[in-house]
């Protein structure tokens, strides 16, 4: 990856307080026009909110790679 991308490695439950935290940390890079890749292998479980905050992630170009199943289901479900 060249120096405008960065990834993001998310670890665990995205969650309350911690969804903030993600489009927090996503747009400082997003804002400045870096193409950023979210890393979800090791989520073990993301609540509505962090569901909304990942698709509207999404809408801004931001890649999500290694996407759990459970995941991949609930973005595509939330869309309806």
């Amino acid at each position: 990856m060249g120096s405008d991308s960065i990834t993001f490695l998310i670890e665990g439950r995205v969650i309350g307080p911690w969804v903030v935290e993600l489009r927090t940390f996503c747009e400082r890079f997003l804002g400045k026009g870096y193409r950023l890749t979210l890393d979800l292998g090791d989520v073990s479980f993301v609540d509505r909110d962090g569901v909304a905050a990942l698709r509207d992630l999404v809408s801004r170009k931001a890649t999500l790679i290694n996407c759990p199943l459970f995941l991949a289901e609930q973005l595509k479900n939330s869309g309806s």
